[in-house]
């Protein structure tokens, strides 16, 4: 197993831009589920930072990380800024299935950073994958059990697979040494199509059917 690196450790530019974004879209995805509900900003705000950190934070515990938020105010910064932006601008922009395609943007984005960050820290590469899954699903998960909505995980379409295939994706391109901005790249490019495709044609894996 590779020895961690330090906590500060650059991972380079496109994956820094694919962590920013996934937080903002994520973030940006809990404030929108706070306006459904008519809520405050303060509750805007709150399920904006929940929703953007929370896959990423308990990935960093898993993984022995110093928790990238508390180290790093200009998170912080992040979600202010997208909480505002949701805040002020009118519902009609926001409205139809926007909610979905922020987080297949996120997934993508995030799924990829997950697995980066664990791998830079020592993990195994299937490890890496799982701490990418984590990263991209949890604070979706959080968001709709804080809205009393029916799990995002627990919906037919393509959820978790889309995650999966970003990290995984990139975790294979890096064992197969490809350059990790290319890596990084393509594994957030596929997540995102994938469930973009899930969201507009309905697709899904088969569910179980019992003894049937």
């Amino acid at each position: 197993m590779a020895t961690p690196l330090p906590p500060g450790i650059d991972l380079g530019t496109i994956l820094g831009a694919l962590d920013l974004f996934g937080i903002a879209v994520f973030a940006a995805s809990g404030a929108l589920a706070a306006a459904a509900k008519r809520q405050t900003f303060v509750t805007f705000t709150f399920f904006a930072l929940v929703t953007g950190v929370g896959g990423g934070t308990v990935r960093d515990l898993l993984i022995g990380a110093p928790v990238f938020w508390i180290v790093n105010s200009g998170v912080l910064v992040v979600v202010l800024a997208v909480s505002a932006l949701l805040w002020i601008t009118p519902q009609h922009w926001w409205q139809g299935r926007m909610l979905d395609w922020f987080d297949a943007v996120g997934l993508g984005a995030y799924g990829v950073f997950g697995a980066a960050k664990a791998m830079q820290f020592g993990v195994d590469p299937l490890p890496a994958v799982m701490m990418g899954v984590i990263t991209a699903c949890v604070g979706g998960i959080i968001r709709d059990v804080l809205a009393g909505e029916p799990s995002i995980i627990l919906r037919p379409e393509l959820y978790v697979t889309a995650a999966a295939l970003a990290s995984g994706l990139y975790v294979g391109l890096r064992l197969a040494r490809l350059d990790m901005q290319y890596a990084a790249i393509i594994g957030a490019v596929a997540g995102f199509l994938l469930r973009g495709l899930a969201i507009r044609y309905n697709i899904a894996l088969p569910a179980y059917r019992g003894n049937g």
